[in-house]
């Protein structure tokens, strides 16, 4: 893989998740009633980063939680014939509460259908919101995200990869091209 360009720089990844906190904040009136649920991996440190974020504004503690939508896969014969399942943690009761999914790539949606699918095996939210880092396009199911911190317009012969200081030690999305 060869890297094509910087889309996003540590400031630009900050300024994203604090117009997305507001955004969150303005479209729900207040952060009453809201629970962010991260999509393991990346998604979780985006989450809690939302979470400090909305504190700081509205001095509020939005509960927290992280979904591990391994098993909900439906790619999961391809991907492997042992999955290793990470964990979810919702200690919240999600019933009747608008829940925030969040996660740092929406590509195809099949993600994101996982992850409803755990959050609904939990508890019957209200409304689930998705608030992702970046959306890159390709679709291959009817999901969109209600929170978008930078659109990528991206052929499918590239790569999206987005590095977060809690796991990778910088704060960073990137393009990249496959080698063919």
């Amino acid at each position: 893989m060869n890297k094509k360009t910087t889309i996003l720089d540590d400031s630009a990844v900050n300024r994203a998740l604090t117009r997305i906190a507001h955004e969150i904040l303005e479209r729900n009136k207040g952060g009453d009633n809201l629970v962010l649920v991260g999509i393991k991996t990346r998604g979780t440190p985006l989450a809690q980063r939302l979470q400090q974020k909305i504190n700081q504004i509205e001095k509020i503690a939005v509960p927290i939680g992280e979904v591990d939508i391994t098993l909900y896969r439906d790619d999961l014969q391809k991907k492997s014939l042992d999955p290793k399942l990470i964990s979810t943690n919702i200690e919240i009761d999600v019933t009747n509460k608008t829940v925030i999914l969040v996660d740092d790539v929406l590509f195809t949606g099949r993600t994101v259908r996982a992850a409803m699918d755990a959050v609904m095996d939990i508890g019957r939210p209200s409304q689930i919101q998705l608030a992702v880092l970046t959306d890159r396009g390709h679709r291959e199911l009817p999901i969109r995200a209600d929170y978008v911190g930078k659109n990528i317009p991206t052929s499918k012969e590239e790569l999206v990869v987005v590095q977060v200081k809690e796991q990778d030690d910088t704060d960073e999305v990137s393009i990249f091209e496959l080698n063919k």
